[in-house]
């Protein structure tokens, strides 16, 4: 068996010139847990999930906009994706978060 190691999320995924890169953590039935990481100015088109999803910023900023209403979300701030509700995400600086989405 391994021995459990701790690990900086900062450090498990890196900013990448003009684009957007992930990290796919877990990945069950019940849920995923990703790692991104946006270059300033990348962005997530608005789109819907079936699932609540929390996303927690951990470097970085970015603009989130959930049904129309938009928020800056700062390192060690996070905002919550309500299922169906269309949302989208802008890279303000380079960015980085975690994103937790559970299906159930």
């Amino acid at each position: 068996m391994n021995e459990p190691k701790a690990a900086s999320l900062e450090g498990l995924v890196q900013v990448q010139p003009d684009a957007i890169v992930s990290r796919t953590l877990i990945d069950r039935k019940a849920g995923t847990v990703t790692l991104f990481a946006f270059d300033a100015g990348q962005s997530l088109s608005e789109h819907t999930a079936p699932f609540d999803a929390l996303v927690l910023s951990l470097e970085g900023e970015a603009e989130v906009t959930i049904s129309g209403a938009s928020s800056c979300l700062r390192k060690g701030e996070m905002i919550v994706l309500p299922a169906n509700e269309p949302h989208s995400l802008q890279a303000r600086s380079p960015f980085k978060m975690l994103l937790v989405m559970i299906r159930s």
